[in-house]
């Protein structure tokens, strides 16, 4: 009887503006069938529901609602005990224990930078990309690489800490050098990994928010890159890392490295109130326990306006030229840290972007008890896109479509338009394998550390990975958002796990095929405007296949990829071009096994 009931909130019919919607917003809600009554049952988060009812328009039920700011959750009550709900893929169920569809409403003045949208991010971990002039200055005799081949250490020592004290010497200037290098790739973002002085090669441990890593350069260094890639159309952003500082820094100083007291010398140090001491001086609390990343009070009103305040780290930086940062760990920072980073930077910078690192859902994240508000305006422009990442590695690898799907569907339906097109997509970065690897049939179950730093991929095992990268890079570079290429990832480099994943760059064993396709995704990108802001709708799925289209108003592509035996046949009418090697197809397409196609009207 309730069988042709339907509701998607992915088709305008059904509610009449995808996604997220600004508040104010009159949005009209439909559902087909035929029932006595419907009501619509909303609530906004942590608040009572509200019901209303649903007007009767001759087959189908009809609301128009308006939402102040907020997250809410809706489903439909059919008034026989059974309810429409979410089948947790943003399709209609009928139940009767419904699962809530979700909507979120953000402010009528939230905006993200649109020169984000259509670009392409280059990720570098400043020490291993490549190290031009290099500069002899060590402040904390480090132990320098003479063989750039060498593996970064892995191993613990006898205390058995893993102290990521070795370096192959990176520089910014090394950086600058190689600007024209990606320009070929059409990179439109540099994203750096942390540069401010600190004791290990991650930089994460900061030492001094103030000053830039002797090793890495001079604050002119800095300046010169950012200039000199400015003048070619590239953006420089920041990691910026204030969740917790290094021990071996000066705010905190445990070895007595640096002039002045720190806190851990000194409860009259200026610094003591930011951090939160167990047993003085000893025991304080730390980054998931990680006794050389002692963690911040991040409600300190001295340490926020250090960050947020005028003349702060925020602001020193944007100074320079930096077009924003990317916020470590995001969901271990206050709400109220969180906005007044955004106050901060959008006062010095109304076009500098704010990135967080969050690994799930953003729009709906439970972070330590307390839902996020990242997209609501007043806080984040763009996460890093992990739920597309993994989602994308398990079709390529394992056929599953109706995940990849269901991501899509889900962070099209809870994410405003916005943030969509300005989501950071990425396949592999400094905490995960290497997309190369990732995407192989390497088994490591059971192997260590040892075992696995030994690995490398035969040819036969490369050849299956490199098809593998090449379709999942293909749906990174054409669904909404940007692209985010892990330095080494367009040259083919390997790596499992953290440190292997972080090896300096291979400038003499670039595999040519996989640098080729990723210039090739560029040129794409760079001569279609739809991959800024064009609308997505998927076309077919199936095991190891799924076929979609971007379109905009003077601009219509349709991207296939085919990683199974069967065959699809496409059928049109006139002539399309697939764009990635110009063959012509006239009346249709027969999609074989191992196909990427990006096709276009001709």
């Amino acid at each position: 009887m309730y069988t042709n009931s339907v509701y998607d909130p992915l088709n305008k019919f059904y509610k009449s503006k995808t996604g997220a919607v600004k508040e104010g917003y009159k949005l009209t809600f439909r559902l087909t069938g035929n029932y006595a009554n419907v009501d619509f049952i909303c609530h906004k988060d942590g608040e009572n529901p509200f019901c209303l009812p649903m007007e009767n328009k001759g087959g189908y039920f009809e609301i128009a609602v308006s939402f102040s700011v907020g997250l809410y959750w809706y489903h439909f009550d059919l008034h026989n005990g059974l309810f429409v709900g979410s089948d947790d893929c943003v399709y209609s169920k009928i139940t009767a224990n419904p699962c809530d569809f979700q909507l979120s409403v953000y402010s009528k003045h939230y905006s993200v930078p649109k020169w984000i949208k259509g670009g392409i991010i280059y990720q570098i971990f400043p020490d291993r990309f490549y190290r031009g002039d290099v500069n002899s200055h060590n402040i904390f005799d480090r132990k320098i690489h003479s063989d750039l081949k060498e593996d970064p250490y892995f191993l613990p020592n006898e205390e058995g800490e893993v102290l990521n004290d070795d370096f192959f010497g990176g520089t910014l200037k090394g950086i600058t050098e190689k600007l024209p290098y990606l320009k070929s790739l059409n990179v439109s973002i540099i994203y750096l990994n942390p540069i401010f002085q600190a004791f290990s090669n991650h930089r994460y441990d900061t030492g001094d928010y103030m000053k830039i890593d002797p090793m890495l350069g001079t604050d002119n260094d800095l300046r010169e890159l950012i200039e000199k890639a400015k003048h070619i159309g590239i953006n420089v952003i920041l990691d910026g890392v204030f969740n917790h500082v290094g021990a071996d820094s000066v705010y905190f100083n445990k070895y007595g490295r640096y002039d002045g007291a720190g806190a851990y010398q000194s409860k009259n140090s200026a610094y003591y109130e930011w951090f939160d001491f167990i047993n003085y001086p000893d025991e304080y609390k730390s980054w998931w326990g990680i006794k050389t990343l002692p963690a911040v009070n991040k409600d300190n009103k001295n340490y926020i306006d250090f960050i947020c305040g005028k003349n702060g780290v925020i602001e020193h930086y944007l100074n320079f030229g930096v077009k924003g940062f990317r916020l470590d760990v995001v969901d271990e920072l206050p709400q109220n840290f969180v906005r007044k980073i955004r106050e901060r930077t959008k006062s010095t910078d109304k076009n500098a972007i704010i990135i967080g690192e969050v690994w799930e859902d953003a729009s709906n994240k439970v972070s330590y008890g307390k839902r996020r508000e990242y997209f609501l305006g007043k806080e984040l422009d763009s996460v890093m896109n992990y739920p597309l990442k993994n989602a994308i590695i398990d079709f390529v690898k394992n056929g599953n479509a109706s995940g990849l799907s269901k991501v899509i569907r889900t962070q099209i339906d809870h994410y405003p338009k916005i943030v969509l097109d300005s989501l950071m997509n990425l396949l592999s970065t400094h905490d995960t394998a290497r997309i190369l690897s990732a995407v192989s049939d390497i088994d490591i179950f059971g192997k260590t550390k040892i075992e696995l730093a030994k690995i490398k991929l035969n040819e036969e095992e490369k050849r299956h990975a490199v098809l593998r990268l090449k379709a999942a890079s293909l749906l990174q570079y054409t669904l909404f958002g940007v692209p985010s290429v892990y330095y080494g990832d367009e040259i083919g480099m390997e790596g499992l796990f953290d440190p292997l994943n972080r090896k300096y760059f291979a400038w003499d064993e670039i595999d040519a095929e996989i640098l080729s396709w990723y210039k090739l995704l560029g040129e794409i990108r760079r001569n279609n405007s739809v991959f800024k802001s064009g609308a997505f709708k998927e076309i077919y799925l199936s095991d190891g296949f799924y076929a979609f289209s971007r379109k905009s108003v003077n601009e219509e592509l349709l991207i296939v990829v085919n990683l199974k035996n069967k065959r699809f046949d496409i059928g049109f009418k006139g002539k399309l071009v697939n764009i990635i090697d110009g063959t012509q197809y006239t009346d249709g397409i027969k999609i074989e096994k191992n196909f990427l196609g990006i096709f276009k009207k001709v």
